[in-house]
């Protein structure tokens, strides 16, 4: 008698088509269902995705923490970069894996993965033609972050549309945020910036020349005058960046007149408050020692050399 064997319609071995049920008969050596493959799909990929933000967070934790100035692949120079590079890097791995993850899902409602990737290459496509402003904002971002134009904690001055002055807090893909001396956030589109003005030592330097008036007390004449810088410092906190410092009295070569020196840093642009509200209070108290005492007795520079006193006697070229 002949017999047939009969093979079963779904045998232990048999594989549904999709990537995560062939990923799944693999690893568990049976069949699954639909339902079952969708939500590990889900859960694979919020896993994946904490996974990422807690990387990111614990590098940007330990590069703070360290204060490291290159990291030890040493490919960045910088630490704010570093941290833009990570963020960046982040965010593109979170896109795939959502990308990748509703390529999976919709292949188990029966979507073939080939057509999806096509579908979506299209989409983006026509996108990138119907979006080239999002594009110029995206290429245009990465400029900035791969030379060195301007870096996280920089103090620039971003001219474009308009002309804004502010510290660096993100350089992102579409949008570089600032945020100025009235501690607003300024949100500028990548696409928009023409030109970048660095100041590489974080602000302006101001430098107030009072003059000490001949015969009075210098030591006192000193003390009225850093009284007057310190307390300009504790009011306008938001525009002179640091505690204002003085040097020694000093004679000018060529004139005989004494003076002291007030050093500023400032924020950009602002350099009528020292040029009005410090000379004004200057001037005011210093009258107390000479009641003559004018205005142009205080100048105001920004581009200025400490003047040496050479000793008496002293010989050689100046």
């Amino acid at each position: 008698m002949n017999m047939t064997n009969s093979t079963p319609a779904s045998s232990l071995g048999e594989l549904p088509g999709t990537v995560m049920g062939r990923l799944y008969g693999h690893f568990f050596t049976h069949e699954s269902s639909t339902g079952t493959r969708i939500l590990l799909i889900i859960v694979l990929a919020v896993l994946v995705h904490v996974l990422v933000k807690v990387t990111r967070h614990i590098s940007e934790w330990l590069i703070h923490k360290s204060q490291a100035q290159e990291n030890p692949l040493g490919f960045v120079t910088q630490q704010p970069k570093f941290i833009t590079l990570t963020r960046l890097i982040a965010s593109g791995v979170t896109f795939v894996i959502y990308f990748l993850a509703v390529g999976l899902f919709l292949e188990e409602l029966g979507v073939k993965l080939t057509a999806y990737l096509a579908s979506a290459s299209v989409i983006g496509l026509a996108i990138s033609f119907g979006s080239q402003g999002l594009v110029q904002d995206v290429v245009i971002g990465l400029t900035l972050i791969f030379s060195d134009t301007m870096d996280v904690g920089d103090l620039v001055e971003i001219a474009g549309t308009v002309v804004v002055v502010g510290r660096v807090e993100e350089i992102g893909l579409r949008f570089t945020k600032l945020v100025n001396f009235y501690n607003q956030e300024i949100f500028i589109p990548n696409r928009t910036i023409a030109n970048v003005s660095r100041f590489p030592f974080g602000g302006i330097y101001a430098y107030a020349d009072v003059q000490i008036p001949a015969g009075v007390d210098r030591e006192k004449a000193v003390e009225t005058v850093v009284n007057v810088a310190k307390g300009m410092w504790g009011q306008f906190g938001a525009i002179i960046l640091s505690e204002p410092t003085t040097g020694q009295v000093e004679t000018a070569e060529g004139g005989g007149w004494s003076f002291l020196r007030v050093h500023f840093k400032i924020w950009p642009g602002q350099g009528n408050l020292i040029e009005t509200t410090f000379r004004q209070q200057t001037v005011s108290v210093m009258k107390a020692f000479s009641p003559n005492y004018a205005d142009w007795q205080v100048p105001v520079t920004y581009r200025a050399m400490t003047v040496s006193k050479k000793p008496a006697g002293a010989g050689g070229p100046d």
